[in-house]
């Protein structure tokens, strides 16, 4: 039997209990590790990370705690090749799609540690200035943000098990709030080594950071009022983490991001924006092979370009080579099991059902992949061209799937059918008419991408979530917010009006940061 890695609570290792459930090599079928949460201390474990790892970083400033994190990038930065092997075997990612996830990870975290250093001395920030309840000013309000007194629970998905750990730790870290992360158990092993090293390296205080792999049983249950919880992953899990009574009877805080039905808008006709549309229908429909919670599910073109559109996709998609990336010639790899696999392809069924196939990767072989043990699925590009499209606009298949939609009338009226989403990109030539349009598009969308000719070299790309921008989305994407700068650190801090007089307020202004 392999390792079962072991998991690092109340500032210890533990090794669950029991045969524990198998991580495998998602392209050759292949066990690499098992996980067990089984007979983990957790009231022990939380209250050790509430007491001794919160207590430990309120002490630090913003400053300090952002050099914290400083240190926490360099330390990762130098194991770098051993996370590139375990995604590679954990996750059956090619190297580029692995940087998506590693890179993306390093990249915020320092990203934060710059921000937080230039907050300084400081350890509360102040929200908007203060402002006179009576005549003569004298009595006054500031709102202020302090750090809150609970620990930060994540429960991540298992398409990004670097990012997915650091884009919420670096900010809640950095807020002087003691993380819990409990990583999907099918990728768990990135996230676990991460963490090994990071806590080998002796960089932040004890019960700062810990995590836990195998079942999420048990950890609301702990999850007390001035604690946060994070998920990302199905709405359907969380609607029933939403009813939990950590959230009903103890009004702790929840963020979610959910499923989302992302769109790709062609707004005219410039060729110049048909080829950026083109090619970022195809990054997105392949990079980490679809499964991303901000690829591109539906594009939408006007009618009249609808068959260039097909030709330009399917010729693109055509060259896509799929398969075990460890042959140098493969340009995308696998999904992360066998079961994603296979609910990719019961997705597929359904969205077929009001569809035509527009390009059928499956008619080529896979490279050094045995199809009957790898979870590889070539990537497929379907059409909405008899109407209606009901299930187009309701189901999300989490994989290398994308569905062409012709309009003729209002865009953004059919991109609003996915119900609330991360994002949605534009593309076209007229500045005028796609800030409008991308206005429209704002009230249920997280992020609207927009790429003109002057940009199309040089945007950061549709899916991909940039730390100055917030992440999340409305509805069906699961309402919550992430990153966006500063923005994020509101997530982890409570807002409180202290109302005094003038000369308190003075001092209670001087040592908070805005």
């Amino acid at each position: 039997m392999t390792e079962i890695l072991k998991n690092y609570l109340g500032g210890e290792w533990t090794a669950g209990k029991g045969a524990g459930t198998p991580l495998v090599d998602p392209v050759t079928g292949d066990e690499v590790a098992r996980v067990s949460s089984d007979g983990l201390d957790l009231d022990r474990g939380f209250a050790f990370a509430r007491d001794a790892g919160g207590a430990a970083l309120r002490a630090r400033s913003y400053a300090e705690r952002a050099a914290l994190l400083a240190e926490v990038a360099k330390a990762l930065t130098a194991k770098k090749d051993d996370y590139y092997a375990i995604a590679l075997a954990n996750s059956g990612t090619t190297k580029g799609d692995s940087a998506v996830d590693i890179e993306g990870a390093l990249f915020t975290l320092s990203f934060y540690a710059k921000l937080g250093a230039d907050l300084g001395d400081a350890r509360h920030l102040l929200d908007g200035d203060g402002v006179s309840l009576n005549k003569d000013g004298s009595f006054r309000s500031q709102h202020v943000l302090t750090p809150t007194r609970g620990l930060a629970l994540f429960i991540n998905a298992f398409n990004f098990p670097a990012w997915g750990l650091w884009e919420k730790a670096a900010p809640a870290l950095l807020s002087g709030v003691p993380v819990v992360v409990k990583p999907a158990t099918a990728t768990a092993w990135l996230t676990q080594r991460m963490v090994a090293d990071v806590v080998a390296a002796g960089i932040l205080p004890p019960g700062a950071l810990s995590v836990v792999c195998g079942s999420a049983a048990g950890l609301l249950d702990r999850v007390g009022a001035f604690d946060v919880v994070s998920f990302t992953g199905s709405a359907e899990t969380a609607s029933k983490l939403r009813g939990h009574a950590a959230f009903t009877e103890r009004a702790a805080r929840i963020n979610v991001e959910a499923d989302s039905l992302n769109s790709a808008i062609l707004a005219d006709e410039a060729p110049e924006a048909f080829d950026a549309f083109v090619t970022e229908v195809v990054r997105e429909m392949t990079v980490k092979s679809g499964q991303k919670c901000t690829a591109i599910r539906r594009a939408f073109v006007p009618a009249a370009r609808f068959e260039a559109a097909r030709e330009a996709l399917a010729a693109k998609l055509a060259k896509i080579t799929v398969g075990n990336p460890r042959n140098e010639a493969v340009r995308m790899g696998s999904l992360v099991n066998r079961a994603q696999h296979d609910a990719v392809t019961r997705g597929l069924a359904t969205l077929a059902r009001e569809t035509e196939v527009l390009f059928d990767g499956s008619k080529v072989a896979l490279v050094d992949a045995d199809p009957a043990r790898s979870a590889c699925l070539p990537p497929t590009l379907l059409g909405l061209t008899k109407g209606g499209g009901d299930a187009v606009h309701s189901v999300e298949v989490f994989g290398p799937v994308a569905t062409l939609i012709p309009y003729d009338g209002d865009v953004a009226a059919l991109a609003r059918k996915g119900g609330g989403s991360l994002v949605a990109s534009l593309y076209g030539a007229d500045e005028a008419k796609l800030g409008e349009l991308a206005l429209s598009l704002a009230d249920t969308h997280g992020r609207v991408h927009v790429v003109t000719p002057a940009v199309a070299k040089a945007h950061t790309g549709h899916g991909n979530v940039m730390p100055q921008s917030l992440h999340g989305g409305p509805g069906r994407a699961g309402g919550g917010e992430e990153l966006g700068g500063l923005r994020a650190l509101g997530f982890y801090h409570r807002r409180t009006a202290v109302q005094s007089a003038a000369g308190v307020m003075a001092a209670a202004a001087k040592d908070g940061a805005r």
